[in-house]
């Protein structure tokens, strides 16, 4: 069902007044009452690929957006995804290539990748990546070899400027919980993924976001503070290379919702999270009709995890980053 614009801006609107400093990104048409996450802009900021699937997540796709006139236009499955379950796309920081895992088999003609984990069975995953062609279209998949992509449980991949590649797993020096790890790019390919240090390993840390140059690390976890079951943390490498302890970021860009899958846009300090913050009724309620009750439960506030902007240019100044 698609809802008249006005009512997609009146949810806007409660979304920017409920949670100051924040901006839902594509109301109704990028961020909808389904499951989004995994926003990759463009070094131009002109292309927008992110993540759709169903609330159980089985189901994954990865579609792209063009901005058009200053809003974003109707989301189209990319032109590399719809037959398998694709998810996590994310650019090298020149835009040449884009990363994203799936389930895919590695070999054409084999099974879909599978894996086993407390007696469940789930889609596995492989890092793979698209380059872009030189009239403007995107190459066939190509599988990342190395051994990064053991254990088919690779998920959030991150690109620094010089090809060393961050993303989370659960491997066998992770302990129970996930893990940040970083497989360098060398001459001879990708070296066998590091854990990447940063403290108390009981910690459980998704999504990592690479600042081109190496010098922070943004990531979804808990490290005994979030105000939700997993928020948004910032680590700053410091002048012996080692990492530092991860900080809570304030502002509004966590909440007691889920927040995850950092991914940094084009901008000095632009930050894209996936949140499912919702806008709780109060009661007693304005008395629905069928028809605005089902404009709330279908809209973008209703629970469903979006994609949400913010600026995070203060923290990294403060921590003496510039551009």
């Amino acid at each position: 069902m698609r809802l008249p614009r006005s009512a997609w801006a009146l949810a806007l609107a409660m979304a920017c007044a409920t949670c100051s400093g924040a901006e839902l990104l594509g109301a109704g048409v990028i961020s909808t009452g389904l499951q989004e996450t995994s926003a990759a802009v463009s070094p131009d900021g002109g292309t927008l690929f992110f993540m759709r699937s169903d609330f159980a997540e089985k189901d994954d796709t990865i579609l792209v957006s063009h901005r058009e006139g200053g809003h974003w236009s109707k989301p189209e499955v990319a032109p590399f995804s719809g037959r398998w379950h694709d998810s996590e796309p994310t650019y090298a920081p020149d835009g040449k290539r884009l990363y994203f895992v799936s389930n895919r088999p590695p070999r054409a003609g084999g099974p879909a990748l599978e894996v086993e984990q407390s007696g469940q069975r789930f889609a596995g995953t492989n890092l793979w990546y698209v380059e872009r062609q030189s009239d403007g279209r995107w190459s066939e998949p190509v599988h990342v070899e190395g051994a990064l992509n053991d254990g088919a449980q690779l998920y959030n991949p991150s690109i620094a400027a010089n090809g060393d590649i961050y993303f989370s797993a659960h491997r066998p020096d992770s302990g129970r919980l996930y893990q940040i790890y970083v497989a360098r790019r060398t001459a001879q390919g990708y070296a066998s993924p590091e854990r990447v240090d940063l403290g108390d390993a009981s910690h459980n840390r998704m999504d990592p976001c690479i600042d081109p140059q190496q010098r922070f690390l943004l990531f979804a976890g808990n490290e005994g503070d979030a105000l939700g079951s997993a928020d948004i943390y910032i680590a700053f490498r410091q002048s012996d290379g080692r990492w530092g302890k991860p900080e809570h970021l304030g502002g509004d860009v966590n909440t007691a919702s889920l927040e995850n899958a950092p991914s940094l846009g084009p901008h000095f300090g632009e930050l894209y999270v996936s949140s499912n913050r919702e806008e709780a009724p109060r009661f007693p309620k304005p008395r629905d009709d069928s028809n605005s009750l089902l404009r709330r439960l279908e809209g973008p506030l209703n629970g469903s995890r979006n994609l949400w902007r913010f600026d995070i240019a203060g923290v990294l100044r403060d921590h003496g980053i510039g551009r």
